[in-house]
């Protein structure tokens, strides 16, 4: 399934104005019940859809459709074993979210009323039905393949024509069910030769215009056949940078965690700021710091990409200028930490960090 547009009911959104502050409100868009929609014909079941995805009171010439002026954050509600739901970690989506919009030169979304927001968000959309219920064949894989709420804040301007910042923006807020990112198949990436992000560019900023050379570039991948693409820096072209929508990990010879270190090229993930812990916790030494791609051609013996909807995903191999690099696969610690986060978040194991936000 992985992404769909099949929002649930419950919307949240807010406006900022210059004299008020932010005004909110949850919208509940048309629905039937969850077992009512999942018996309609494709017809009316994608126009009832449809109907959850249009908003008229909102113009649709503004400097966020014209020049992609706007950030989003991505972050998942899953079902508990015990029963129940929790997102995880809202509080670091919330300070990244308030991040990027104060670096779009926007009224920054305040932390505390984003992680309020996903919260009401996703009780509401519960207590209709609009949600998956906890399978113990997903413990199996070490739920590789299980469902989830992916909860989609994004920012959207007010009207405007001409180059400019968006003084009074809206915060928008929706759930959609969501599974696997990667489809199964292909588990090897390819160096592409396009560029995510420049030096003092919105690279650090989960910006919307990011990630259009990152379509670019994975559907380029995809159709050679790779599941991933890799990007390399910007000015020395040396240098591994991220994945097309993820966090990059390497594992060495020499026993070190390498991942590229933050700057304003590289975004600041939250799955990969847990990976980091919880490979610390196993005594493995984790080294933020440049890697080149020589070096890991000759010296990384496992890689694994991260994210909110991938978790920690095995690369079995890196193509680059018509050279290959094979790795581990599935690696021992790619799989011990994909083990470990994802049962700590669907509540298989306990969560020791305080990481979960129950529901």
């Amino acid at each position: 399934m992985a992404f769909t547009l099949n929002s649930y009911p419950v919307v949240y959104r807010a406006k900022y104005t210059e004299s008020g502050g932010w005004t909110e409100e949850f919208i509940e868009k048309p629905h039937k019940t969850p077992q009512e929609e999942a018996q309609l014909p494709k017809t009316e079941a994608t126009a009832l859809s449809d109907s959850r995805n249009f908003y008229n009171d909102m113009p649709l010439v503004n400097y966020t459709t014209q020049y992609g002026l706007g950030c989003f954050e991505g972050l998942k509600a899953l079902p508990q074993k015990n029963g129940g739901f929790a997102i995880f970690r809202p509080g670091e989506n919330g300070k990244r979210f308030h991040n990027s919009m104060k670096g779009l030169f926007m009224p920054p979304f305040p932390a505390d009323i984003f992680v309020k927001a996903a919260v009401e968000m996703i009780r509401r959309n519960i207590n209709l039905g609009f949600c998956p219920s906890y399978k113990a064949e997903w413990e199996k894989d070490s739920f590789m393949n299980a469902d989830s709420i992916y909860i989609r804040p994004f920012s959207y301007s007010e009207g405007g024509i001409g180059v400019n910042i968006s003084k009074e923006p809206w915060v928008i807020m929706i759930g959609t069910p969501v599974s696997a990112y990667f489809s199964g198949g292909s588990s090897d990436a390819l160096v592409t030769d396009r560029i995510r992000a420049t030096p003092k560019g919105t690279g650090w900023i989960k910006a919307d215009s990011n990630y259009v050379i990152a379509a670019l570039a994975k559907h380029e991948a995809v159709e050679q056949g790779y599941m991933e693409c890799i990007f390399l820096d910007a000015v020395d072209r040396k240098y591994v940078e991220e994945g097309s929508s993820s966090n990059i990990f390497f594992y060495l010879k020499s026993g070190e965690l390498i991942t590229p270190e933050l700057g304003d090229t590289i975004l600041p993930g939250i799955t990969r700021l847990s990976l980091m812990e919880l490979a610390r916790d196993r005594g493995v030494k984790v080294v933020e710091r440049k890697i080149a791609i020589d070096e890991i051609f000759s010296e990384a013996k496992e890689c694994f990409v991260s994210g909110t909807a991938a978790g920690a995903v095995p690369i079995s191999s890196i193509t680059h200028n018509g050279k290959k690099a094979t790795f581990t696969f599935p690696g021992e610690l790619s799989s011990e930490l994909q083990k470990t986060l994802k049962g700590m978040q669907y509540g298989l194991i306990p969560d020791t960090k305080g990481w979960l936000t129950k529901i």
